[in-house]
């Protein structure tokens, strides 16, 4: 990846009642899944949880991801989040940024789920 890549913050933010250890297995997971797309997964600069010696991304729940603008990265990017919101038993949210614009991925309806993530598509595709 180079300097001029796309980077978004993806941020998890786990329903009430996961507790810390559940919610850094779906930070795991999630993190896992990321892998296997064509991005690169980055630490998020200042965010240290309390007590840690180094930045962990799947212990806070955040990651930057880097990836090309070209070939479409993106779309498959935010459709694996959704697919991903869509496999898990409680009711997560995914918080999607780049450039300040962000879009929150939650269960929803298909059809409001698609228009919302196809109106964000196209402001950073």
């Amino acid at each position: 990846m180079t300097e001029s890549d796309t980077r978004a913050l993806v941020r998890l933010e786990a329903d009430g009642e996961a507790d810390a250890e559940e919610f850094d297995l779906l930070a795991r997971r999630l993190r896992a899944e990321l892998g296997e797309l064509d991005v690169d997964l980055l630490p998020v600069p200042g965010e240290l949880p309390p007590g840690a010696k180094a930045a962990d991304p799947v212990t806070i729940g955040s990651l930057m991801v880097a990836f090309s603008a070209a070939g479409g990265v993106f779309p498959g990017l935010v459709e694996t989040l959704r697919e991903w919101l869509g496999r898990q038993a409680g009711s997560h949210k995914i918080k999607v940024t780049i450039d300040g614009d962000s879009v929150e991925l939650e269960r929803a309806t298909s059809a409001e789920r698609r228009e919302l993530i196809d109106a964000f598509v196209r402001r950073h595709a």
